[in-house]
């Protein structure tokens, strides 16, 4: 059975967006979704080019409002900065919440944005796979 995450951010265009593909690219079973608590409305394009690099780019990747998301049913939500882990909303369905905290690559240089998508894979991938695991039983 597919398990359904959410990751938060405060603009959706940088974080969120690469946790959401490596999060699909990588864990099988794992629907994720991103959004924004501030959606910037667009993907910053260092992302968008690093995820398409590491060929997992899907054009359905866009930066998404609270309003897009906040009916969906999801099994996990995960904040990966400390704005959208102090202004997370409460969800219709109540869902686990884990934070994991990045420093947001916007407005850096490329290299800046390969060092995320590292930290994003070896840190937040392993708590993603444990707390869905803590979940299921």
């Amino acid at each position: 059975m597919s398990k359904k995450v959410l990751v938060l951010c405060t603009g959706n265009s940088c974080r969120s967006i690469i946790a959401e593909a490596i999060i699909n690219a990588k864990l099988e079973g794992v629907d994720a979704h991103s959004s924004g608590v501030k959606a910037s409305g667009k993907v910053n394009p260092n992302a968008e080019r690093l995820l398409k690099e590491k060929g997992i780019w899907r054009d359905e990747y866009h930066s998404k409002t609270l309003e897009e998301v906040i009916n969906n049913e999801y099994d996990l939500v995960i904040t990966v900065c400390d704005h959208a882990n102090e202004t997370c909303p409460m969800f219709p369905k109540p869902a686990p919440k884990i934070h994991v905290g990045f420093e947001d690559p916007d407005g850096k240089g490329y290299e800046a944005f390969e060092e995320t998508y590292k930290e994003i894979e070896e840190i937040l991938l392993p708590k993603v796979e444990e707390s869905l695991t803590r979940i299921s039983r």
